[in-house]
């Protein structure tokens, strides 16, 4: 029969293709690229930060891959205090990262980062950092990072502080001066207000007579004496003016005469201006007027300012 061949040729059809025709199997797809991350905080003093300041968290990533993100996480004993998404921008292998924080709260704090599993990177987590938040107030007594912190932004200004971080009866007088040019009430404590006032600027001694060259000047409203050179405050004290029964005389004066030690009338070390009137220590120096027209300073100060005071020093005294 002829059909015969034909059938063959149907058989032939139906083997099956050999082995080596068949598709290909797809490569596995690659293992993501193990990642480290490096963690460091900036912007603190002895691993410490006052409250209100700012500091920096930065971090390294090893390797860099375009659209990295990583988490910051900030903890204060096991409860979250943040937690800030930030961006990682290129440095040639690896990638770098940012965060500026403001301090908040006090206490122990911890900072880590970490960068969840992509498909190009597996995940990583920081070390951890850990640094204490000081609490931005100080009183008689306190030392620390806060005092420290007080002590530097007065001492810009002019004010007389003492002994570095700790607050002592000079830096609490300070303290004093400081609350009266601001008009906050007059005590000598440091509350958060006082740190704040003095981060912002406030507190500057505002020079009435810049012209005066090397000269006093007794600001009897705000119960502050003042020396003043090259146009600005270079020491300031807080003082107590004549009570109004025995006000102290106003105007431009040149001190005339001086007089060491403590004389009979309690008066230390005194810088007299016109007649009677001096600037002195004395024992008793209220945070109103109180003399009987006199600029008194109190004791510890006395010796200084007298020193600093020459015979024809000129000496201003007025109210605002």
């Amino acid at each position: 029969m002829k059909r015969a061949p034909f059938v063959a040729a149907l058989a032939l059809l139906a083997v099956p293709a050999a082995a080596g025709a068949q598709d290909p199997v797809p490569a596995p797809a690659p293992e993501p690229t193990p990642a480290t991350i490096t963690l460091t905080v900036k912007g603190l003093e002895s691993g410490q930060v006052l409250a209100g300041t700012k500091y920096t968290v930065e971090g390294v990533v090893r390797p860099y891959v375009a659209g990295q993100k990583v988490k910051v996480l900030v903890t204060r004993h096991g409860r979250k205090v943040s937690t800030n998404e930030v961006s990682v921008k290129p440095d040639g292998s690896v990638g770098r990262f940012t965060l500026q924080r403001t301090a908040s709260g006090h206490g122990t704090t911890r900072a880590q980062a970490v960068h969840d599993a992509s498909a190009q990177m597996a995940a990583a987590t920081s070390n951890t950092r850990r640094y204490r938040v000081v609490a931005a107030r100080a009183k008689e007594g306190s030392r620390g990072l806060a005092v420290r912190v007080l002590q530097r932004g007065l001492a810009k200004k002019g004010y007389v502080v003492g002994r570095r971080g700790v607050y002592d009866g000079r830096t609490a007088r300070a303290v004093l001066a400081f609350r009266k040019i601001t008009g906050m009430p007059r005590t000598y404590g440091a509350n958060s207000t006082v740190f704040k006032k003095l981060a912002r600027g406030a507190g500057t001694f505002k020079v009435r007579y810049p012209s005066h060259g090397r000269h006093v000047e007794g600001d009897l409203t705000h119960q502050v004496l003042a020396l003043i050179s090259g146009g600005k405050a270079v020491r300031i004290y807080p003082m107590s003016s004549g009570k109004p029964s025995t006000p102290t005389i106003t105007g431009n004066f040149r001190v005339y005469m001086k007089e060491p030690g403590t004389n009979s009338h309690g008066m230390i070390y005194s810088s007299y201006f016109i007649r009677g009137y001096a600037i002195h220590g004395y024992v008793e120096v209220p945070i109103y007027p109180a003399s009987h027209g006199c600029l008194r300073i109190p004791p510890p100060d006395a010796i200084s300012v007298y020193n600093w005071i020459n015979v024809g020093t000129p000496v201003d005294v007025y109210y605002r």
